[in-house]
């Protein structure tokens, strides 16, 4: 888990605000209490304090070190509504509606990293990834340095069976369907850019197909060829591998055997799937049969950090996502 606890460590560092928009989930108060007795992170939990209380007082937690803010009496109800309202107007949004829906904690929640009262959110254990998405694209936006928001998986490979150490970046495995050459080079600097922020390592990028360095003809390897030299003509120190199959991209003597002049040499920590579909099968295959813990999925390509979970996840997943968000946040 040394990944990981590179992580924890640079998140103690330097803690960040986070909020959690399901501030009344008993696994989201766990994580919280867990989060700040680790020196973690300053947590905001959304949600009615005595529902939180009772919650908290069942699994005899503490909650004296945690902000609760109800988003619904909330003295900054109506200074967020006006926020929403100005940022949504345009679509059609009205004062009305901005009020109202500065009551739900998801809004509240992006607001306050909108609003520069939180550096990050998390969110996703009770509402879809949908939701929480679109959420932050519409109160957050993109980074001015992305066309696209993406995500990725950070699958930590522990065991001692594992051929594969350490930590490697999946992406995109939860957010975009059938991306373009454009966008599946877009997917790739995002992922390389989160593999160095969180790995602390230099990004090995494997741009994966069912075909090696041209071994088979069809226009979804041409996507995936097109894709890696649009990184490389903007990346072109960038370590990257691109049309490759799985197999080249993290064994060094398949690799050697396939790609003679690979800049990856079998030994990826960013793996780059081609569609949506390649992706999700992808990483639950590694979590499933494989045994590797997947983190998030965790958001790429907005201007402040707002995470998803998943709705099955755990207390350590919530813990471990707050530390990333806290990182990209640093």
């Amino acid at each position: 888990m040394k990944a990981l606890n590179n992580i924890l460590a640079k998140a103690k560092s330097n803690p960040k605000k986070i909020v959690l928009a399901e501030g009344e989930d008993p696994r989201v108060i766990s994580g919280a209490v867990r989060s700040t007795k680790a020196g973690l992170a300053q947590i905001i939990l959304l949600g009615d304090p005595l529902v939180i209380g009772d919650e908290a007082a069942k699994l005899g937690l503490d909650l004296t070190a945690i902000e609760i803010v109800n988003p619904v009496v909330s003295q900054k109800r109506e200074a967020y509504a006006q926020a929403l309202f100005n940022l949504r107007k345009a679509k059609g949004m009205s004062e009305t509606q901005a009020y109202e829906l500065s009551a739900n904690p998801l809004y509240f929640a992006q607001l306050m990293v909108h609003l520069d009262q939180a550096d990050g959110s998390v969110a996703g254990a009770v509402y879809s990834t949908g939701d929480t998405v679109r959420t932050a694209l519409q109160i957050i936006g993109k980074s001015e340095h992305s066309a696209i928001v993406s995500s990725f998986f950070l699958m930590m490979l522990c065991q001692p069976f594992h051929e594969l150490k350490g930590g490697v970046i999946f992406s995109d495995c939860a957010l975009i369907i059938d991306p373009d050459a454009q966008q599946l080079a877009e997917i790739a600097q995002s992922a390389a850019q989160s593999a160095q922020t969180l790995l602390e390592e230099p990004a090995r990028v494997s741009m994966l197909s069912f075909s090696t360095s041209g071994s088979a003809s069809h226009s979804a390897v041409d996507k995936v060829v097109e894709a890696t030299n649009i990184v490389r003509s903007r990346l072109p120190d960038l370590m990257i591998d691109g049309d490759i199959q799985l197999d080249a991209a993290i064994v060094p003597q398949i690799s050697r055997r396939k790609v003679a002049d690979s800049q990856v040499k079998g030994r990826s920590n960013v793996l780059v799937f081609p569609s949506l579909e390649a992706g999700n099968i992808g990483y639950k295959i590694a979590e499933r049969i494989g045994k590797a813990e997947a983190i998030g999925p965790i958001l790429q390509g907005l201007k402040k950090p707002a995470n998803d979970l998943s709705r099955g996840c755990s207390s350590d997943d919530i813990v471990n996502v707050i530390a990333i968000t806290v990182v990209q946040a640093q």
